[in-house]
Parts: structure tokens; sequence; C-alpha cells
């Protein structure tokens, strides 16, 4: 790979959530932002939705990060269950021991016993459901039964659903429309723009160990940003396949003619222009 050519103490432009690598852009503190003053608020539902790539996941983990101490959290990766399992694996998330063999009412009694125990000695319980738009409907509804625990003054679980824009289309429909009438705060992510793909580059470099000049110019950073369209993850895509080609030549600085070439071998990449 290109590490000693570049100087490099490992790969800069890696696609899986990092967040050692994170850059702070206008879209994410605000999503952030807004997931913090909805969970002081007490709220019971909050919604993420982003297209692919923009770094919901990131997201998700940079908010568990910085949720109080002695708050209780929960991550769901997978939601595609069906509405008990998705009980079961919030149970197993709580730490409650529970049979498998348990009926349905003794096991939603479990959990309320166990968030009511939260609630009195002031534990917030927060659950983060990422990819949402794969859950079922009634996987959703029953979330939306689950969040009628609460007491007289505040909600015993908060639930955030991280999704893709399909999520929207998903909660529109008829039979979860109470669901989504309980959603009160919600934030789309948006691709960064020209400043922020500039600094982005510039960041992950460094962390990765990078202490020479700029590596992208301004015109690879200008077709960077057309074809990835300011998505993160694609963005990660071109620049590590735009290194590659630069080393391959024996260079040290990336041109459009490098960007153009990772683009053409990227599905779903946009064009880059001809500047």
């Amino acid at each position: 790979m290109y590490l000693d050519h570049f100087g490099l103490s490992e790969l800069p432009f890696g696609i899986t959530p990092d967040t050692s690598f994170t850059v702070i852009t206008r879209s994410h503190q605000e999503a952030l932002n807004t997931l913090l003053v909805a969970l002081n608020s007490g709220e019971g539902f909050i919604k993420i939705t982003g297209e692919v790539g923009t770094g919901k996941t990131l997201l998700c983990r940079r908010l568990l990060q910085a949720l109080p101490a002695g708050s209780i959290s929960a991550y769901l990766p997978n939601p595609y269950l069906a509405p008990r399992t998705l009980l079961l694996a919030l149970a197993e998330e709580l730490g409650l021991a529970v049979s498998i063999d348990c009926d349905d009412y003794h096991l939603l009694q479990s959990v309320n016993r166990a968030l009511m125990a939260h609630a009195a000695a002031g534990t917030q319980v927060v659950v983060c459901i990422d990819e949402a738009q794969a859950m079922p409907l009634e996987t959703l509804e029953s979330l939306r039964l689950l969040s009628n625990l609460e007491t007289e003054k505040r909600k015993l679980l908060q639930i955030i659903l991280f999704g893709q824009p399909e999520l929207d289309r998903k909660l529109a429909e008829p039979s979860v429309r109470q669901l989504l009438q309980r959603i009160a705060f919600h934030y789309r992510l948006d691709g960064l723009d020209r400043q922020e793909v500039d600094n982005y580059l510039a960041h992950r470099l460094r962390v990765a160990g990078y202490r020479g000049e700029g590596v992208f110019g301004a015109r690879a950073v200008r077709c960077l940003l057309r074809a990835s369209r300011g998505t993160p993850r694609l963005l990660n895509i071109l620049a590590h396949k735009s290194l590659l080609a630069v080393f391959g030549e024996g260079r040290h600085s990336v041109r459009a003619s490098h960007v153009r070439q990772a683009a053409a071998d990227t599905e779903g990449a946009g064009a880059p222009g001809w500047w």
C-alpha cells in the first residue's frame, strides 16, 4: 500500500466508522445538538435521517460518548426483528436475565420493572436503533406501545431512530401514524460542502500521521466534492483510490486526473468534472 510512500501510520480513508477520525461538520454538530436537546427535554422518540454514507452510525457513536455519566444506553444495529425478538434484544441490552420461554406479558413486565427502577434512581435510559428503515411495521408499532411506559413526570425510555430517507416513507404509513405524531425532534443529515471537504481530507491525513504539504490540490478537491456529492463514505473511497493512483505513478500530490480514474472505478460516484 501507500503508507510508507506518504509517511502514514495507518490508512486515512477507511470506511469503518472510527471516532478518532471524526471531523466536526456543521450538519453533524447540528444533529448532535438536536439529539442532546431532545434527550434533555425528556422526549420519547427522536429521528435522524440521511442518505447512505452520511455518517449516521458515526453520529450515533458520538452521541453515546456524549451521554452523561451513569446513563444506560442500548445500541441495536440490526432492527429487522419481530416485535418479541426486539423486546428480548432490549432486555438483553438492559442486562436482564429473561428466559426465552417467557411469555410476552411477563417479558414486558420484566422490562417495565427494570425501567421503573432506573427512573427511581434518576438514571436516563436511551435506546439507539440503527438502520431503522429496515424495521417491519409491526415492530415499529410495538416500539410505540413500549414508549407508553412512563411516570407522571417523564418517559421511562427514550428511543432514537437512525435511518435512511426510506424511514420517512415507512413512518407515513397509516398503520404507524401514532408513532409519527410522537416524534417531536428530527434532523436530516446533509453532505459536506467545499470547505468541509478540504478540512475533512486534511484532518484525516493528519490523524493518520501525514506531516507534509497538502496532498489534494484545489482542483482535486473540487472533483472529489462533485464525484462524492459530499457523502463522507463515498469521499473516503474516492480519496483512497486517488492515493493509490498517485502512489502507482510515484507522485506525492493528487490531481484531478487521479480523481477521475477513481470515480470511473467506483459504483455510485458522480461525474467529477473536467477542470
